[in-house]
């Protein structure tokens, strides 16, 4: 079964990808952004099934680089990755912030509907995890230093 239940944004993808990896604990955010910053997929996943996803993730996308997040476990999931057949190049990326600037995005991508509209943002719970968002975030933080729009 290739993927549990993943979100998939846009057709397949001709050109490079980028996998934005939110490394955790429990659970790990993964995020296909194309160089031209559409999104592809995103899915939050159990830790114990991140590298069977990023294996399935290979085979769907042209994945060239891994950016991954610098905090918890960032080196051991560097060390993992790179014991990956064919190992893409994986770039650390600053991940401050990245948990409150995703419960932002999180709304623009699923804006409240009906009386919850009523409730402002900031007392809104969100009804998931948003680790795929912070690795969504994690891409676009690369790609800006990458064109030096930092």
């Amino acid at each position: 079964m290739p993927f549990s239940n993943p979100t998939q944004l846009q057709p397949p993808l001709l050109g490079p990808a980028i996998l934005g990896f939110d490394p955790g604990r429990a659970k790990c955010g993964l995020a296909v952004v194309g160089l031209d910053r559409s999104l592809y997929y995103h899915q939050v996943v159990p830790v114990n099934e991140v590298t069977d996803i990023i294996h399935q993730l290979r085979e769907t996308y042209p994945i060239s680089s891994i950016v991954l997040g610098d905090q918890t476990g960032s080196k051991q999931w560097q060390s993992l990755l790179s014991a990956l057949p064919n190992p893409p190049r994986i770039t650390l990326v600053d991940e401050r912030y990245s948990s409150l600037e995703a419960r932002d995005r999180y709304w623009q991508m699923y804006p409240a509907k009906g009386l919850d509209k009523l409730i402002p943002q900031g007392m809104r719970n969100i009804p998931r995890p948003i680790d795929d968002i912070v690795a969504i975030l994690l891409v676009e933080r690369y790609l800006k230093r990458l064109s030096g729009e930092d």
